[in-house]
């Protein structure tokens, strides 16, 4: 690799711990709907006809472990979204993704997952929870190293993407992204694929953030590495523990996998799918 003499980015390491939502992100669109509350502890998205709102971190990352503590819209949240991802600047983006699709009243929510690389995505994969997501908090977790990244609902692993560049497969690794979190409306697909509609007579819709925590590598202009003696999720993998998790959730609440999906892919399915990987 060619280094210019002039500049030299360097990728420094800084550890964070939950942190306050007026120090740690910036409310950038809603015009008022998104509010920073409890001296900074709590943050509000609302959503009506309208507008929805949201918000991103004020740091840039490359690699980390971003967890965050959500309570979904209640009641009818049909054709509503709430998403909480990761996000680079690239016209070919990179993109890590929870989306949580509104339902009618006592439907529930689906759990939408996908993984962009160089703006290629077509990754999905669907779960319901085990939990009613709008009765309390519950943890959402991004974990992304150079090795996978994993999904996490309460500590749990629900999807795991490895590094499979070896195998032909891309892989984000070279763009810093940020957090991002929204609530949208998107009625012309998120419901039963669009044929619920969004009830504005119950709006505003409101979703509530809490304990945000980003552990990573910050992108700044002094540094372009990341130590490998720094904190352990930089080469954490999941054990036999956690792999039998994994495997239980996927068995009892997958709804959707596109690496299944061979009426969606008649060409053959993505080469993630068909490669082996150690477990």
């Amino acid at each position: 690799m060619a280094y210019s003499k002039c500049l030299l980015l360097i990728i420094v390491l800084f550890p964070f711990v939950a942190g306050n939502f007026y120090q740690e992100v910036d409310v950038t669109w809603g015009d008022g709907r998104g509010q920073i509350m409890d001296n900074g502890n709590l943050l509000a998205l609302s959503l009506d006809k309208a507008s929805g709102s949201g918000f991103q971190s004020k740091n840039q990352y490359l690699f980390g472990r971003f967890d965050i503590k959500i309570k979904l819209v209640p009641g009818n949240s049909a054709g509503t979204v709430t998403a909480y991802y990761l996000r680079s600047q690239d016209s070919l983006w990179d993109e890590i993704d929870f989306e949580f699709l509104g339902n009618l009243s006592g439907q529930p929510y689906i759990v939408h997952t996908n993984i962009y690389t160089q703006g290629q995505g077509d990754k999905e994969q669907q779960f319901y929870l085990w939990f009613d997501p709008t009765a309390d908090f519950h943890t959402y977790s991004f974990l992304w190293n150079p090795a996978h990244i994993v999904w996490y609902v309460d500590g749990r692993p629900i999807r795991e993407f490895k590094n499979m560049e070896t195998k032909g497969v891309p892989y984000p690794k070279k763009q810093a992204m940020r957090v991002y979190a929204s609530l949208w409306d998107a009625e012309e697909w998120a419901t039963r694929g669009g044929l619920v509609k969004t009830d504005w007579t119950k709006a505003p819709f409101t979703a509530s953030f809490r304990s945000y925590n980003a552990n990573g590598c910050v992108w700044s202009d002094a540094a372009s590495w990341c130590g490998q003696n720094s904190t352990p999720w930089l080469s954490e993998a999941l054990d036999s523990g956690s792999q039998k998790v994994l495997r239980w959730v996927r068995k009892k609440y997958m709804i959707y996998d596109y690496c299944t999906d061979e009426m969606r892919f008649p060409q053959g399915l993505p080469r993630e799918c068909t490669v082996r990987t150690n477990p």
